[in-house]
């Protein structure tokens, strides 16, 4: 029974390892395919570094406004005017 069940992965690993392997083949034979996959996958890394490097500013702007309300007497103050130009730079 084991000797059976190891064919059959056998079996269908190589069926996988095909499709997987004439998909590849076709991508790489259409220079279109490659140009569109390749358009589209920079696309979505620009979008998304563009929104978590958003995300993260956000955070981080709230957390040093939460920093300044409790009014650190040295950290307070740059902390303060680094809000202040950030602040000041959107409008």
């Amino acid at each position: 029974m084991l000797g059976r069940l190891s064919k059959n992965i056998d079996k269908l690993n190589k069926r996988l390892e095909e499709r997987n392997l004439q998909e590849l083949i076709d991508i790489l034979g259409n220079k279109r395919e490659i140009f569109k996959r390749n358009f589209w996958a920079g696309v979505s890394r620009g979008v998304g570094i563009g929104v978590g490097v958003t995300i993260i500013t956000a955070i981080l702007i709230i957390i040093l406004e939460k920093i300044v309300t409790l009014n650190i007497p040295i950290i307070g103050k740059y902390i303060a005017e680094i809000v202040q130009i950030v602040e000041s730079s959107q409008y």
